[in-house]
Order: C-alpha cells, then structure tokens, then sequence
C-alpha cells in the first residue's frame, strides 16, 4: 500500500501512543440490501495504525440509526449520551440517482455506558431532558450537558444544561443558559466548562433575524456562584464551529459545521482565532495518495482529537463507484508544540462500504490492567 509519508513515531512516542485509543461510531452513508444499516463501533489504536470493529449499539432496530448524540470517555468507560433516532429517506434526485437524508422518529434521554476493557454495556440515568445536537464537555470527573434540541419539529434550540455525577448514577439540573442553543460546543478549558457557538437566539428574539451576536457568543460555568456568565464575541463567525478541543493552555479549531476543514489549524488566544504557523495542509480535504485503481472522490467525514501536544485528524474519503465504493481512512497529525514539519500522516487504511461519521470521536486514556 506504499510507504510512510513521514518517518515513524519515536520510541518515546510510541509508548505514549500505546497508552490511548479513539472511539468512533460509524454507520453506512445510505441502506443497502446486503448491509444492515446501524451505528458500528470502531476502535482505533494510534500506536500500531489500525481499527477493531467492537459492535453495535444496543437497543436499535436494524433499519434505525442514532445521530446528534454525544460520545465522551471517563477512565476505561464511553458514554453515549441523548440524540435522535432516524431512518434513511430516500430523496429523488434526478432519473440516475437519489440520496438519503435522516429523517428524525423520536429525541430519546437514554444514556449507555460501555467498558473499552470488558466489552459490557451498562444503562445509567437517562438525562432529565431529551436532547439531540446538544454541547458536552467532562470537567472534574463530571459530565456536563447543555442546549441542544428537545423535538424534532423544533426550528429553536433549548438552554437547559445538566450535570451527570458518574459514582452517584444521577443528573442534576443546573441553570439555563442565557440564550437558545443547538449545534454549540462544549469544551472545558483552565478547568472551567464552556458552551461555544451554535445556532443561537435569545428566547425573545424573531426567528426570521438571527443575530451574529448571539451565534458568536459563548457561556462559561462558575461553580461558585453556579451560573452561567455570557462571553461576548468568543466564536467569532454566524456558523457554529465543527469542532474545539483543548490542549494544554489552549483552544484549537480547524473548521465550522459546514466546512469541517478550512485548510489549516486556528488557536484562540484568549481575544482572536488566529491560524497556527506551519498548520496549512490541502490534503485533508482530498485524498492525495494516487494509488492504482484508486479514484479518489470526495471526502466523507473528518473528525479532531487531542493526544498529548498532538492533534490528530482521522479522515475518510470515498474511493470507487457504486457497489464497489468503499471508505479510505487517513489518519493526520499535527503537532501543536512546532512550526517545522508539524504534519506527519499515516498509511491509509480501507474500511468496507462508505462510512458516515455519527459523532465525533472521543479520546480513551487506558488505565493499567
């Protein structure tokens, strides 16, 4: 499959590697006769470059999906938390082709526990409020939840947030944001939680004018006074962002909700987002490994997980037509703490079928056997 663009990880780099494994949630981008359509996960191993198919989640219907979830870990555990359980709607398009779109059957509060080590699943608490596209950080051992949407007709975000305390297997209702939120993001950062973007209004604004000011916004929880405090101009952009993670002392992004990759890394400096020196890479929006009998098409999914000083971008990318079309995932990393030769990508690894990512994935720190 050809060689490594970059040369291999350090031994000190590989042991770190070793210590970690992402979680990803996939289903297949449109139902087909000879695949059951519903969310398979996959783990992948940083250190050795490869995926292990681990199952389903449990409790679905084999034509139904679960999208606008939030996956986060805490130890050897991954929560599945909320989202909206869809079918695939076939949409016509033109005489030769069509296409899917998930089309919501009902918002659920459920919340699933699964052991990386044990492979068993646990039901917790459900959340007090059903919700689906909703902001979700973990901060102090906690997970915290807010915004999102509550029904599926609903064009308005809601601004209830919860916390779930993982030893007592209970949620606990905190205030509401100041302002309607779906498509935010939550991120904790300097051990304060932060709810960013989405699309956003206040509960007395007219639907028909949005604000950027709103959009822009961002909350921040203070456990003294337990209350959310309105920060202005945070985000910056009327788009929600794709993604924000932290690493170290700062906050990264690389793209909004409509353009997952705008071509190189930004880092917030506490004022500005600003693009990271020796971050541009071209290749994270085509494949650009031009192997034999590998026509590359577009890319398929992208999603940003923080190891370390390092950023890592798990691509997929369509190759073949029709019924031999398969996913082509690349794995890129970026270091944050250079400028020099920050990028550096693995060898491409294909995955049966055409994948849709269902949630970002999430970062499992492995703790000793």
């Amino acid at each position: 499959m050809g060689s490594l663009p970059s040369p291999p990880p350090s031994p000190s780099q590989e042991n770190l590697l070793s210590n970690y494994v992402m979680v990803t949630i996939f289903c297949p981008r449109e139902p087909s006769p000879n695949v059951t359509l519903c969310n398979s996960i996959h783990l992948y191993y940083p250190s050795s470059n490869t995926w292990s198919y681990v199952g389903t989640i449990p409790g679905l219907g084999d034509d139904q999906v679960l999208k606008g979830f939030s996956l986060v870990s805490l130890g050897d555990f991954v929560y599945i938390i909320g989202g909206q359980i869809c079918y695939k709607e076939k949409v016509h398009v033109n005489d030769d082709s069509a296409e899917f779109l998930d089309e919501g059957i009902r918002v659920i509060p459920n919340v699933l526990r699964y052991n990386i080590r044990t492979n068993q699943w646990f039901n917790c608490a459900p959340l007090g409020v059903a919700r689906y596209d909703f902001a979700c950080t973990v901060s102090d051992n906690k997970i915290f939840v807010a915004g999102g949407k509550s029904m599926l007709a609903s064009a308005r975000g809601i601004s209830s947030s919860e916390l779930y305390d993982p030893e007592l297997n209970t949620w606990t209702r905190l205030p509401n944001l100041h302002i309607l939120r779906y498509k935010c993001i939550g991120v904790t950062w300097k051990n304060k939680v932060y709810i960013v973007g989405g699309f956003a209004e206040t509960e007395d604004s007219d639907l028909t004018m949005t604000s950027i000011v709103e959009r822009s916004s961002a909350e921040v929880y203070d456990t003294q006074t337990n209350k959310w405090d309105l920060i202005a101009g945070m985000w910056q952009l009327d788009v929600p962002p794709n993604q924000i993670v932290a690493v170290n002392e700062s906050l990264f992004s690389s793209g909004d909700c409509l353009n997952a990759w705008k071509g190189h890394v930004e880092v917030y400096d506490g004022k500005l987002w600003n693009e990271v020196e020796g971050s541009r890479k071209r290749s994270l929006s085509t494949l650009e490994y031009n192997y034999e009998n590998w026509p590359f098409n577009q890319r398929l999914y992208l999603t940003m997980a923080p190891i370390g000083n390092r950023l890592f971008f798990l691509a997929g990318y369509r190759v073949g037509d029709g019924e031999l079309a398969r996913t082509m995932s690349v794995v890129h990393v970026f270091d944050t703490s250079t400028s020099a030769d920050a990028w550096r990508s693995f060898e491409p690894m294909e995955m049966e079928g055409e994948k849709e990512l269902c949630s970002h994935c999430c970062v499992v720190q492995l703790s000793s056997p």
